[in-house]
């Protein structure tokens, strides 16, 4: 098993193109077996109402953009201060080229979010 853990961002982040690689590894296949998003911020801390975070996942064929119509499976899914979003009950396989996508609010600065995403997968 591998874990991929990521930041997510205000804009269209890729879980599986950290360096550009377009998505799962060539003659490569990905099971899915747990998707987490953990809004990082103190829920203790005084300020915690003001940070509540939003997000947005996407699963995209190779070369296929962005869509909320058709690829959005996740939306706007809304979590206070030190929740946590688990995706578990379903297996998905992606292959080569495919990806997750995650896009994030509100931005805290540097287009960085409080939420944080691990993602578990298999080589199958």
């Amino acid at each position: 098993m591998a874990i991929v853990n990521a930041q997510l961002t205000n804009t269209q982040l890729d879980i599986f193109d950290p360096v550009g690689n377009n998505g799962v590894p060539a003659g490569t296949r990905y099971a899915i077996t747990n998707i987490m998003v953990c809004n990082t911020y103190d829920p203790n801390a005084s300020d915690a109402n003001l940070h509540d975070a939003s997000f947005d996942m996407h699963i995209r064929k190779a070369g296929q953009p962005l869509n909320n119509k058709i690829t959005c499976v996740v939306r706007e899914m809304l979590l206070p201060s030190g929740e946590t979003f688990t995706l578990d009950s379903e297996k998905i396989i992606l292959d080569a080229g495919e990806e997750i996508s995650f896009v994030a609010q509100p931005d805290t600065g540097g287009s960085l979010t409080d939420l944080a995403v691990s993602v578990s997968y298999l080589e199958v």
